[in-house]
């Protein structure tokens, strides 16, 4: 379901940035935050009020696989889009 949709108009949006386990954890969250920013960047610009976007950063925190291989790797690096009740 779209975020710009009348079902969730008056509902807020949390997009959390994730990483693979490569490099530091200080680097990890920084990408993270970076990675969770631009997905909030490309909802504003679809017209999200921003004030229904809230971002975080997990790192390599919350890996979707654990396996140390890049397509392992390549599925932990995302931005998770989470609908919230306002």
């Amino acid at each position: 379901m779209p975020i710009t949709s009348r079902r969730t108009r008056r509902k807020n949006v949390l997009i959390a940035g994730n990483c693979d386990e490569r490099g530091t954890n200080e680097y990890n969250m920084a990408l993270g935050q970076r990675r969770a920013d631009s997905a909030a960047k490309a909802l504003k610009a679809a017209g999200v009020d921003t004030k229904r976007i809230k971002t975080v950063s997990y790192g390599e925190e919350k890996p979707v696989c654990k396996e140390a291989n890049e397509a392992c790797w390549s599925k932990n690096r995302n931005a998770m889009f989470y609908v919230l009740k306002p």
